[in-house]
């Protein structure tokens, strides 16, 4: 199987990587990033010509224009597949916007650590496809529904709750650490959801912030779609929006 990835990030450098350990023929293309384990095409042009499958890991902000500057170079057999986290009208955008089959996936574990093992949700008329492509190489897939928005909307949802567990952590910690009570409180919290996810809730929400940021504000979107109000999704959005990297590097030290 030739893939094209685009986007080579912690996610997509990592299962393209993953890809290439599995035997597949991959060409990855990113304009910031070159990773060495990964043969980089020249173009996204490049990458895509003669590819069997195309999995865009960019971010939402960019899927369309990403979308758009290679459909012309789609094979009529490609399945193109769209990895980033939106909401479910953006996804239903880049179905339309594509001449070839298209499958809208969310990924709903953590992909730096678990790659190609990690997790996901399918719809679209290429759903069936790529779980049939993808599934052998070690991805359990489930194919969730028949309309591109189907997959990232279920993702948006679980957002809500798992980046809003995140953010009261966050808070509470910030308030526990201003009352001299901080050990306490930590100890606390990780004694309902574990040390390793409490870890992976605060030093991921500062080094991701602005991913999470999209993310949840993409979910606030998709809740006033339904008729909920979004309080929490929107009150994360705000939450996580000062953070930066910077601020993780020393929580890691710290820790």
């Amino acid at each position: 199987m030739e893939v094209a990835v685009l986007g080579l990030g912690e996610a997509g450098g990592r299962i393209a990587a993953d890809l290439v350990a599995a035997g597949c023929t991959v060409r990855g293309w990113d304009p910031a990033r070159r990773p060495a384990d990964v043969p980089n095409a020249d173009s996204a042009l490049d990458a895509v010509r003669r590819a069997d499958v195309v999995l865009s890991v960019n971010a939402a902000g960019v899927a369309l224009d990403v979308a758009a500057g290679v459909a012309d170079a789609l094979d009529g057999d490609t399945l193109y597949a769209d990895l980033n986290t939106s909401s479910p009208e953006l996804k239903r955008a880049l179905a339309e916007s594509l001449p070839v089959e298209f499958a809208d996936v969310a990924l709903v574990g953590v992909v730096p650590s678990s790659g190609l093992r990690t997790p996901a949700l399918a719809a679209g008329a290429g759903a069936s496809r790529f779980a049939a492509l993808f599934g052998p190489l070690g991805m359990p897939v489930e194919v969730v529904g028949p309309q591109p928005g189907d997959a990232a909307g279920l993702k948006l949802l679980r957002s809500v709750f798992m980046k809003g567990v995140a953010v009261a952590a966050i808070e509470s910690l910030e308030a526990a650490r201003a009352a001299g009570a901080e050990e306490r409180v930590r100890g606390d919290i990780a004694e309902v959801i574990g040390e390793r996810l409490l870890d992976r809730f605060l030093a991921g929400s500062h080094a991701h912030a602005a991913r999470r940021v999209d993310e949840l504000r993409a979910a606030a979107a998709y809740l006033e779609e339904l008729g909920v109000r979004p309080l929490v999704a929107s009150a994360a959005a705000e939450v996580l929006a000062p953070l930066d990297a910077d601020e993780a590097v020393g929580l890691e030290r710290a820790e």
